[in-house]
């Protein structure tokens, strides 16, 4: 008489590590980039947000791991377990971040919404790249000079 083989367990349901704070480091002698860091101080936060310019000593001590010469070509978001957002994903994970704007980063978020988000950090990209010059920047200390270019 065969025995029934134990079943196999099911493969364990990966968690979510709950996401309690954010860094967003922003290039600080862009317009545009201190705009938006103005904009965000603003904001009602459902995460608490620390707003910290890219390439500075205090990025470099909070995340000495990270490429901090591609945090000045291009918005980039630290959570406190170590996730790192950039570009689109940095863009939609500050609207999360926010009291009113979270169910709209849910939707840009989704195969419907993202080609609206990588639409807009394309045209937030043609602006920064317009406006470095005027901030006295040169091309390759903000990383401007590459269009601050969006990954496809």
């Amino acid at each position: 008489m065969a025995t029934a083989a134990a079943p196999t367990p099911a493969p364990p349901v990966p968690t979510r590590t709950p996401v309690r704070r954010l860094t967003v480091l922003y290039d600080a002698q862009c317009p545009l980039c201190v705009h938006l860091r103005n904009w965000l101080l603003g904001q009602k936060w459902l995460v608490p947000l620390a707003l910290v310019p890219a390439g500075s000593f205090e990025a470099h001590r909070r995340f000495p791991r990270l490429d901090h010469a591609a945090t000045l070509r291009e918005i980039t978001v630290v959570g406190d377990k170590g996730q790192v957002w950039r570009g689109t994903g940095a863009f939609i994970v500050c609207l999360w971040a926010l009291a009113e704007h979270r169910p709209k980063a849910r939707w840009l978020a989704t195969p419907t919404g993202l080609p609206f988000a990588r639409a807009t950090m394309l045209a937030a990209a043609k602006v920064r790249a317009g406006t470095a010059g005027a901030a006295g920047t040169t091309a390759g200390t903000t990383g401007c000079s590459d269009g601050c270019a969006v990954p496809g």
